[in-house]
């Protein structure tokens, strides 16, 4: 199991070695009728639900992306973890997420 962690340390571990960057990165797209919906429950006050429900997927799969390249890394750890949603096309949502991956210690 990789443990992952925004912060640079986990609390009761050391660092034992730096194994380097992971990262990945989920594009999600919203058809035209997702955004007719989106915007008509924009207007009325509503959240959006299955686009936040997209989201919250495409959030999911990055950090699982990176808990298996880690993984592949023999990693015990990704530190440092960065989250970023952009918009590069009108409905188009790019999640990337990119951290440390490190071996750790339990400490005594």
């Amino acid at each position: 199991m990789v443990l992952l962690s925004t912060m640079p340390t986990i609390p009761g571990y050391t660092v034992k070695k730096v194994l380097g960057l992971v990262y990945a990165t989920n594009v999600r797209t919203r058809g035209m009728l997702g955004k007719f919906l989106s915007g008509i429950r924009g207007m009325t006050g509503g959240k959006g639900g299955a686009y936040l429900t997209e989201i919250d997927k495409a959030r999911d799969e990055v950090l699982e992306e990176i808990k298996r390249k880690a993984s592949g890394m023999h990693a015990d750890a990704v530190l440092s973890i960065n989250l970023e949603m952009t918009e590069i096309l009108e409905g188009f949502i790019v999640i990337s997420a990119y951290g440390t991956a490190v071996t750790i210690k339990k400490e005594k």
